[in-house]
């Protein structure tokens, strides 16, 4: 479905590095899936500790799916721009902000955390006791020309990092650099089970994995699926509709189970990726995006000694280990870039589960 509407940006003076007021694109959720480019005012200009970012590029996720179609524990209100992921260049800047300037390719963080409390003093930001709101789902995101957003929550992109790759940084990756080295700590000769390893996630985990030598287990939905989780390293490649992935891991690892595996999928697939882990193992979870509860065996879990780490997103120092893998070489895998008047058609790919790797929208 395209949503077809032309403005013109907002002309920078190269003086000041400032944009003066006037129209700008913003794509706003106007009631359940439904979302309109509109014609809104830009921002004006940045405050003091605030820069303003052109926004580039966007990059969909499934919070954008769940708030698409309408969740009754979000408390928001309509019309809401959209949007939780973002690349962009610095626009403009404010007072006594010395880290940034005009030109800087930046990403951006998607939750206003306080920058005051423990966890955010000691870089747990999203741990913050006092976040505000996370942009695109609560409040107005990132999918419009420009957004004013506070100077400590943009990271800098290395030079040999593209736009589109580096859109992938706040969540695809940031999640995953979470998940998988600060929650879970994978080491090196270890080996994984990665849930879903088609997904914009999955194929993170599945190459960030192999990078440090982990032996990959992954599953997928369809055999051509398969042979792109098999090109990207994966060492055991299960379609899951044709077989039982507890089976499979069991017997490929001589009933011993997996030391970690990667959750996101939730009631599906959790119970069975437990009984894929070994004794001591350790299961990571960042999503459910097939439902909310589950019930577990408390006897298995007591017995086999797991441990279950729930993790929600990731810290700005997660973002910044992204970028540097990527500036490494190790790239996000791009199913699908779509121009801004085709957002729905990013979101209606990801919501059928068809897609291999991460949808962006280039503005």
């Amino acid at each position: 479905m395209g949503i077809e509407q032309t403005i013109a940006a907002p002309a920078v003076d190269q003086r000041t590095g400032t944009a003066p007021a006037r129209a700008m694109r913003a794509l706003t959720l106007v009631a359940d899936r439904k979302i309109e480019l509109v014609e809104t005012a830009a921002p004006p200009a940045p405050g003091p500790g605030e820069v303003q970012i052109g926004i580039k590029a966007i990059g969909l996720n499934h919070i954008d799916v769940w708030g698409w179609r309408g969740m009754a524990f979000a408390k928001r209100k309509l019309p809401l721009i959209v949007g939780v992921e973002a690349a962009g260049e610095v626009a403009a800047v404010g007072p006594d902000v010395t880290m940034s300037k005009v030109g800087d390719r930046v990403v951006a963080y998607g939750a206003l955390t306080c920058g005051q409390c423990k966890a955010c003093r000691e870089g747990r930001d999203n741990l913050c006791e006092n976040v505000a709101s996370i942009m695109g789902f609560h409040i107005d995101g990132f999918a419009r020309d420009f957004v004013n957003m506070p100077a400590r929550l943009v990271v800098k992109v290395p030079d040999n990092v593209s736009m589109r790759d580096a859109v992938c940084a706040p969540v695809a990756f940031g999640t995953v650099q979470h998940m998988l080295f600060d929650n879970a700590r994978l080491e090196p000769g270890e080996t994984i089970l990665v849930q879903a390893g088609g997904s914009g996630i999955g194929t993170s985990a599945i190459k960030m994995a192999k990078a440090i030598g982990a032996t990959v287990f992954t599953t997928v939905g369809d055999d051509a699926k398969a042979e792109k989780a098999k090109a990207l390293g994966a060492d055991h490649v299960i379609n899951y509709r044709t077989e039982r992935f507890e089976s499979v891991v069991r017997k490929l690892t001589g009933k011993k189970g997996v030391d970690v595996a990667f959750e996101h999928v939730g009631p599906d697939t959790f119970n069975g990726s437990l009984l894929c882990l070994k004794r001591g193992g350790r299961l990571v979870t960042c999503g459910s995006t097939t439902g909310q509860s589950i019930q577990f065996n408390l006897f298995q879990l007591y017995l086999q000694q797991y441990r279950i780490f729930g993790s929600f997103g990731c810290s700005i120092r997660n973002i910044r280990e992204s970028l540097a893998k990527m500036a490494a070489g190790l790239l996000p895998v791009i199913d699908t870039e779509v121009p801004l008047s085709e957002f729905e058609r990013g979101l209606n790919r990801l919501e059928s589960r068809q897609v291999f790797g991460k949808i962006v929208v280039m503005f």
